[in-house]
């Protein structure tokens, strides 16, 4: 069955008083006690609330009048402190009123890296101490006037020396001033050309993303190597990322998709490891034409194992031969090899590819049919023929052939 060449084409899925006075005594002999004087009640005259008079007579004050009298003091206590302490209070409290900030956008270029989890606090103490902003708390204020605080994000950012606070945060706030690089990584691509793409586009050196313990990177534990978890995606790789850091985020990838559609769960109602799923998968990203096609080739992949015929999946004999090609030949076919499917029955040893969720979800969830045979018949167009009769798969390899020009 032909294919075409996997992954040239489809993107993957491109953040801290007591209210009460007592007295403590023997109590009196009611006999020996003299009568008790009640309180002379002084005449409110036209200057006095009879109210407050009354309160401030009849015995212990209320809780909240306490409080009040006691916050009166000590906002009196404050003023005659200030006014005592002088230019050195003011001094003390300016920061807090007032904080130091630049004036304008600044100038120059500094980057500054902002860890996750970072207070708005934090942030301002490291643009201060990078020079960006006068005064942390001249950010702080900037950030709480404008309720920001949960926009901010970790990340390393391009900004300038003795910028306004105002400034430094608009700049915070733009996606632009990021320093990262986007990597995408398309379906279908093979571990070697995932490398190949991450070390161009993201600056990394490819032995470096050739040489990482796959130990370090959280494979499953039904992965054999990295082939078919390095999933397609669109990655931000910031200054610092090392190979293991960006092989990591994508097989973590990986996990978070194939715990989204049940992998593990659904593999093992298809009688199949999970490896087996992803393997399918991976043939059936590299088959597919269009989204369309992925359940169908995926029927065709499972009633071939069922009857026990080879799966003659073109895309396992160029893989075996490290390959790109849309001509297939007779000697291609017999090519020495345990992924190649001409000559071997059953599923090959592992993944052949990169599948994305769509082709892993078709090898969970294959179309119902009875086809035997599918070819890609129009690979420019991406058309797709599928037949339960090995008379038309015939045909439809010579319509392929005229369509490459090869018949």
């Amino acid at each position: 069955m032909n294919g075409r060449p996997e992954g040239e084409d489809d993107l993957g899925d491109v953040i801290p008083f007591s209210s009460g006075d007592s007295a403590e005594g023997t109590p009196e002999d009611p006999a020996e006690r003299e009568p008790r004087q009640e309180p002379r009640r002084p005449e409110p005259d036209a200057t006095t609330d009879p109210d407050t008079a009354e309160a401030e007579v009849a015995g212990p004050a209320a809780p909240r009048q306490r409080a009040m009298r006691k916050a009166g003091m000590v906002s009196a206590g404050l003023i005659v402190a200030l006014v005592g302490l002088g230019a050195g209070g003011i001094a003390v409290l300016k920061p807090y009123l007032s904080p130091d900030d630049f004036d304008g956008p600044g100038s120059g270029a500094v980057t500054v890296r902002i860890a996750p989890g970072s207070s708005a606090q934090a942030i301002g103490s490291a643009l201060a101490e990078a020079g960006v902003v006068a005064s942390a708390q001249s950010f702080v204020r900037e950030t709480e006037e404008r309720a920001v605080t949960n926009r901010l994000r970790p990340g390393h950012y391009r900004l300038r020396k003795g910028m306004a606070a105002k400034a430094a945060l608009d700049l915070l706030l733009a996606p632009s001033s990021r320093v990262v690089r986007r990597v995408t990584v398309p379906e279908g691509l093979r571990t070697s050309e995932v490398l190949a793409r991450v070390a161009k586009l993201a600056g990394l050196p490819l032995k470096e993303l050739q040489g990482v313990d796959k130990a370090l990177v959280g494979l499953p534990s039904y992965a054999e190597g990295l082939e078919g978890f390095l999933f397609p995606a669109t990655y931000e790789i910031e200054p610092g990322d090392t190979a293991v850091d960006v092989l990591a985020a994508m097989v973590e990838r990986f996990r978070l998709a194939a715990r989204q559609i049940g992998l593990e769960r659904e593999a093992a109602r298809k009688h199949l490891t999970p490896l087996e799923a992803v393997t399918v998968a991976s043939m059936i990203q590299a088959e597919g034409g269009v989204d369309a096609d992925y359940p169908k080739i995926s029927r065709v992949i499972y009633n071939r194992l069922q009857k026990g015929t080879p799966l003659e999946i073109d895309s396992t004999v160029l893989y075996a031969q490290n390959r790109r090609s849309l001509k297939i030949t007779e000697r291609d076919t017999k090519v020495d090899s345990p992924y190649n499917t001409y000559r071997h029955k059953g599923l090959p040893p592992g993944p052949i590819a990169n599948p994305g969720e769509k082709a892993l979800l078709a090898a969970l969830n294959p179309a119902q049919g009875d086809w035997h045979w599918f070819v890609t018949t129009d690979p420019a167009h991406r058309i797709t023929k599928f037949t339960n009769k090995e008379s038309e798969f015939v045909r439809y390899r010579e319509e392929l052939n005229k369509n490459l020009g090869t018949s």
